[in-house]
């Protein structure tokens, strides 16, 4: 269950900016997907394209990679009393990264999702809402829990590449892009003109 925001002290603006991104990708998830067919979900557009269902699987498995090094950093950081209060500061480099993982603008190029990213082989259709819908509730725990850490200062790195170092606050925002990037690409789909009718 989400938890409940009465029962905790309130979000910094930032994070409570987050919150409302994942709460409203998953109403946009759910809008998007319920009353489809397996058959709907499944279908791509092009070979080697998404499907509504390997779009939504994506998403999850970026964000549950990503949620493996964001859980420890925090931990180490309540830890340590690594706490700030906001307005947190970011170099040129969490800024960058959100912007290249949100909605693609006209004539960039698309690049490969790296294999821990990609959606199952065998996935089950009728598993890809509840499990997005599911991630929210657990981004948001994360929000709560990293609710009062500075999150300019505590940082973790990529889980593809050591090389790429960045703040707790923009994982948050990385992860929020994505998702709107593909929610669109979902949308993109169901409003194909080939787009199965049942």
């Amino acid at each position: 269950m989400p938890p409940n925001p009465t029962d905790r002290p309130p979000l910094t603006p930032e994070l409570e900016e987050r919150r409302r991104d994942f709460q409203r990708a998953g109403e946009e998830a759910r809008a998007l997907v319920e009353g489809l067919s397996g058959t709907q979900l499944s279908w791509r557009p092009a070979p080697g394209a998404w499907s509504i269902a390997e779009c939504l699987d994506h998403l999850r498995a970026t964000a549950e990679e990503i949620l493996k090094i964001l859980d420890p950093a925090i931990e180490r950081a309540r830890t340590r009393g690594t706490t700030g209060e906001p307005p947190f500061r970011y170099g040129w480099l969490g800024p960058w990264f959100v912007r290249a993982s949100g909605p693609r603008r006209e004539g960039e190029r698309r690049l490969s999702a790296p294999r821990m990213y990609r959606p199952r082989s065998h996935l089950p259709v009728d598993r890809v809402l509840p499990d997005f819908l599911e991630l929210q509730d657990t981004l948001t725990e994360r929000l709560y829990r990293a609710n009062g850490l500075d999150l300019g200062r505590v940082q973790a790195r990529s889980p593809v590449t050591f090389l790429l170092r960045i703040p707790l606050g923009q994982w948050f925002s990385v992860i929020a892009a994505h998702q709107f990037r593909h929610l669109e690409q979902a949308r993109a789909v169901r409003e194909h003109p080939g787009f199965p009718g049942s």
